[in-house]
């Protein structure tokens, strides 16, 4: 897509079509009119990705969408500019108040899913930077964008996280794709990716040991 003239939307076409981020000099804020066509741009995209689920009851949460959008922009942003941003960064990096369905999960990981690599970048300048635990606590929220990278994840009920057929389903394949042991090796998880290898189980993962009673 060309570019728009607007920061936020050009860093989110960016990275989504190419995976780098352009940063600025200046922390400039989103207006309205920015986040409405932020919102038209992410239902074509949520139905473009729609295509590998054919779910016709998951449907794009621009709100969810726009806000996970506005949390990656800031985010970026914010690894570089950071001088009189301490009073502002609740204000820029704010949770989500929504139910967290499958579609609200499904359309902020338009954006989430590039989150742990903020993070990362953000863990090598400074440790100890705030931000960073404010990013990993959205991530372990939506965990779903978070596969593949080390969150803290003992209290979640997998049995009703993972009760739609759908999101189970995209769960197993972005687990499998990312090669997240840790995921992986949670008993449940493992059972039902044991269960969609079958006898191709090597072919698919063959590092992958399984989970029994006696190894748990």
């Amino acid at each position: 897509m060309m570019e728009t003239g607007s920061p936020f939307l050009d860093t989110i076409f960016l990275l989504r079509n190419n995976e780098c981020i352009t940063l600025f000099s200046n922390l400039l804020k989103i207006s309205i009119q920015e986040e409405e066509d932020a919102a038209a741009y992410f239902e074509t995209e949520f139905e473009k990705e729609r295509l590998e689920f054919l779910s016709d009851k998951v449907i794009c949460n621009t709100k969810a969408a726009v806000w996970a959008a506005k949390v990656l922009y800031y985010s970026a942003q914010l690894y570089v500019i950071r001088e009189n941003t301490e009073k502002d960064i609740n204000d820029l990096i704010t949770v989500f108040k929504g139910r967290r369905d499958v579609s609200e999960i499904l359309s902020a990981d338009l954006s989430l899913r590039f989150l742990p690599q903020i993070i990362i970048a953000l863990y090598s300048t400074d440790p100890e930077d705030v931000l960073i635990k404010m990013l990993e606590n959205i991530l372990t929220k939506f965990h779903y964008s978070g596969i593949g990278y080390d969150l803290d994840l003992k209290d979640v009920n997998w049995e009703k996280e993972l009760e739609d057929n759908t999101y189970r389903k995209l769960y197993l394949e972005r687990i499998v794709e990312k090669r997240d042991y840790k995921l992986a090796e949670i008993p449940l998880i493992n059972k039902l990716l044991v269960a969609e290898f079958g006898m191709h189980k090597d072919a698919f993962w063959r590092e992958l040991k399984i989970i029994t009673e006696e190894n748990q």
